[in-house]
């Protein structure tokens, strides 16, 4: 048979040299650190050589050319690490997109052509007269399609995973599963049986018309500190807010914000809204293109690495450290890091249709009857520092994508990503609901928004938002750096290896072949 045992990982030239020091694991907290590079877990580590980051490092796999699979927005960036797969296999490319198969909320009878934009953010929680989300989904909100029962339905997050999440698996060998985020929305970890999370927690960071942490570092440090909250009550057996006796969760985790909004913010807290913001009027981000944090950025940092601290903390007080794999890694990245990369142009589809011939040039007149379309089959544009375009008339791509290339200078366009150069990454859009006709990545540093408010963004495929950081540790591996390519959608099957349970039991890691991470394993065969 093969023996699979956690092995001390030594950096040697290009290979990895591993010695077989044993390690039960029992247990694997994933950790996302919304916005995380791998050049800020270096940069940080290196700074503060006793942080919960250094200490991560020193008892771990480094993996510092880490790539998301896949363009960074939220979604597809932590269905990556929970399914082992791309959009290719898990079928979500932004949290706002387009399904070609479903209807508008109102069409409670599934009538008429099909297709209509799907809305999975803040704006599909129930919220009282105050505008305080109750952390729970208004199915009302939720986009619908037809049952295997043919029945016109509500059609919730997890019901639209095409592919089976980490919790399932591990739920469905006996174990006690958990996750925390930022919106309710992620209700879509359940994974299509719906109940693979046994304790899923998701404090709304963003009240529509309410409240918004994410004006201010430290009020998002606030609401990542109710998510820190319910990982420790996890570690000592507790559901997360502490009430009943459940188990230490075989797998569990949260992801943080404060690295991401320390990133975006244009000016802290510039609506005066967050009271205990001590950043008031400061710039996040970075103060330049090697990555030093302004102050309101390293906040961010150093807030998450003290929660970092009180889990290893609270981990070591249970007894549990050396049974635990902890991943620290990313959903995404952000762009750019040099901020005099930004530039902030308007909205895509504006853009577009400020060119001359945009209503008389058919790839325009698409491109402008996809924007300009509130519900229904008639297409959308998504945007951030990334456009992608699902076409109301497919018959249109090929005259779409000629006018975007012709116009690339004017359009602040890198790569128009369509057509037969689509499909080498993606499925084809004519044969997938899901998949847009066109992507555009524009020139770096360029964000299509006309906001005040952020000075970076996510969601597009450029070095700045996929590289992120990604450390796996345990007590019995020793520092080790691997700068072999891998990509994050590796973390979901070397979760499941850790907990000796077969990769192969998540369907994308089938589908597309997904590799555990290198450096962790000594594998052998046992002679008995």
């Amino acid at each position: 048979m093969i023996r699979k045992t956690l092995a001390l990982g030594l950096l040697a030239g290009a290979a990895i040299a591993t010695t077989a020091q044993a390690a039960d694991v029992d247990h694997v907290l994933l950790i996302s650190v919304d916005g995380l590079h791998a050049l800020d877990v270096a940069r940080y580590a290196e700074s503060n050589p006793t942080s919960a980051f250094a200490e991560l490092a020193r008892h771990g796999v480094t993996y510092s050319n880490a790539r998301t699979p896949a363009n960074s927005d939220s979604f597809p960036g932590l269905l990556a690490l929970v399914t082992g797969g791309s959009p290719v296999s898990h079928g979500f490319f932004y949290d706002v997109s387009y399904d070609r198969t479903l209807f508008d909320p109102t069409n409670t009878s599934c009538s008429g052509a099909a297709g209509n934009t799907v809305t999975l953010d803040e704006s599909i929680d129930l919220y009282n007269s105050a505008n305080v989300s109750q952390n729970v989904i208004d199915p009302t909100k939720l986009p619908r399609g037809r049952d295997a029962h043919g029945n016109c339905v509500p059609l919730y997050p997890h019901s639209l995973l095409k592919t089976n999440t980490i919790f399932e698996v591990v739920k469905g060998r006996g174990g006690v599963t958990a996750w925390a985020d930022k919106h309710p929305a992620y209700d879509l970890v359940n994974g299509p049986s719906g109940k693979g999370v046994d304790d899923l927690y998701t404090p709304e960071i963003t009240n529509v018309g309410g409240f918004d942490a994410t004006v201010s570092v430290d009020c998002t440090v606030a609401n990542d500190q109710l998510k820190v909250a319910g990982i420790l009550n996890q570690i000592k057996g507790l559901n997360h807010d502490g009430t009943r006796h459940v188990g230490v969760p075989a797998v569990f985790g949260m992801n943080f914000q404060a690295v991401s909004v320390g990133q975006k913010l244009a000016k802290d807290n510039s609506d005066g809204s967050c009271s205990s913001s001590t950043h008031t009027g400061l710039p996040g981000g970075y103060l330049d293109g090697a990555g030093t944090p302004t102050p309101v950025l390293a906040y961010g940092l150093q807030q998450t690495d003290a929660a970092l601290a009180s889990m290893i903390a609270g981990l070591k007080q249970q007894g549990l450290y050396n049974s635990t794999v902890i991943i620290v890694t990313a959903k995404h990245g952000q762009s750019p890091i040099n901020p005099v990369k930004v530039n902030k142009p308007g909205h895509f589809a504006d853009l577009v249709a400020a060119l001359s011939d945009s209503t008389t040039n058919p790839g325009g007149i698409a491109i402008g009857n996809a924007n300009n379309c509130a519900t229904g089959a008639c297409g959308f544009v998504q945007d951030d520092d990334v456009a992608l375009i699902w076409l109301g008339d497919q018959t249109q791509t090929q005259a779409t994508i000629d006018y975007l290339n012709t116009n690339a200078k004017a359009l602040f366009i890198d790569e128009v990503l369509g057509g037969d150069e689509l499909k080498l990454k993606f499925n084809d859009p004519a044969h997938d609901s899901r998949t847009p006709d066109i992507i555009v990545q524009p020139i770096y540093g360029t964000i299509y928004t006309t906001s005040k408010k952020k000075n970076a963004e996510h969601g597009g495929l450029s070095f700045g938002d996929t590289n992120v950081g990604l450390i796996v540790s345990n007590p019995h591996l020793g520092g080790a750096v691997v700068k072999t390519p891998v990509t994050t959608a590796q973390v979901a099957p070397t979760i499941l290896r850790a907990l000796d349970i077969e990769p192969e039991a998540l369907n994308s890691v089938r589908v597309e072949h997904t590799t555990v991470l290198p450096g962790l394993w000594d594998e052998h065969r046992d002679e008995r």
